[in-house]
C-alpha cells in the first residue's frame, strides 16, 4: 500500500531519494541544489509529499495554495516507478489536500496552474528517467486530467539561480469551471511575480514577458 509522506526539512531520511529522483526526471536548470532545499522545506505554505511503497520512495509532488489568488500550483508530479498506480495515488491526495487548505482558509479554488513542456519544441525528447515521465506522455495525461495552456510565449528564470531563460515550456491551467476559455492577465501577473520572487536573477525575456501580460486583459486558455 502507497503511503502519502510529507517532507518538512532536509534531514527527513526520504528527502535523498526525492532530490535524486528531480536529478533523475528533470534537466539540471530546472532543479534546486540539494542544501537550497532547506528553506524551501521549512516554509509551511509549500507543501513536498513522497509517494512511499514499502521503504521505497517512488513518486513526489509538490504544490501550493494561494488563498488571495484562490490558485494553486504544481510544482512537480514524479512517478518513480511504473505499474504502482502512483500517478493516480499522487493526483488524488494532492486533490484532497488542496481542498482541504482551501476550506480552512475560506476560500474556493478557481483552478491549478503548472509548467508544463512542449516536447514539440524541445530538442530532447528523452529525458524524464522513466517511461511515464517522458515529456509526451506527462503533457498528454495532463490535458486528459483538463490542463489548458495560456496563449503566451512563456518562459522562466532558472531555479539554479543563474538566471538564464528557461523555453520549452507551456503555462498551463486547470480550471475549476472547465467551460472557462480566457483568464484574467493581472491574475498571472501577480501569480508569477509571487511564485517567482525567491528567484532574484531575472532573465531579460522574463520581464518582457511580464510587461506583456501586465499590459494585456486577459489571456485565453487553449487545448493542451
Amino acid at each position: 500500500m502507497l503511503t502519502y509522506h510529507r517532507i518538512t526539512t532536509i534531514e527527513d531520511p526520504r528527502f535523498a531519494a526525492l532530490h535524486q529522483l528531480l536529478e533523475t526526471i528533470f534537466p539540471p536548470a530546472e532543479v534546486l541544489a540539494y542544501e537550497l532545499w532547506r528553506e524551501p522545506l521549512e516554509d509551511e505554505t509549500i507543501h513536498v509529499y513522497v509517494a512511499i511503497d514499502g521503504d521505497e520512495v517512488v513518486g513526489a509532488t509538490e504544490y501550493r495554495y494561494y488563498p488571495d489568488l484562490r490558485v494553486a500550483m504544481t510544482d512537480f508530479t514524479i512517478i518513480g516507478k511504473p505499474g504502482l498506480g502512483v500517478g493516480r495515488f499522487l493526483l488524488r491526495s494532492r486533490e484532497r489536500d488542496l481542498a482541504k487548505l482551501a476550506e480552512q482558509s475560506g476560500t474556493q479554488s478557481i483552478g491549478m496552474f503548472a509548467e508544463i513542456y512542449d516536447p514539440y519544441r524541445a530538442e530532447e525528447h528523452g529525458f524524464g528517467g522513466v517511461s511515464p515521465m517522458n515529456p509526451i506522455v506527462r503533457r498528454e495525461v495532463l490535458s486528459h486530467i483538463g490542463y489548458k495552456r495560456l496563449q503566451l510565449s512563456y518562459v522562466h528564470p532558472s531555479w539554479d539561480h543563474e538566471g538564464q531563460a528557461v523555453t520549452e515550456l507551456d503555462l498551463g491551467f486547470l480550471p475549476a469551471d472547465e467551460n472557462q476559455t480566457a483568464i484574467d492577465a493581472a491574475l498571472v501577473a501577480e501569480f508569477l511575480e509571487t511564485y517567482y520572487v525567491a528567484l532574484p536573477n531575472k532573465p531579460k525575456e522574463w520581464l518582457a514577458m511580464m510587461e506583456h501580460i501586465r499590459s494585456s486583459t486577459s489571456i485565453e486558455l487553449l487545448p493542451l
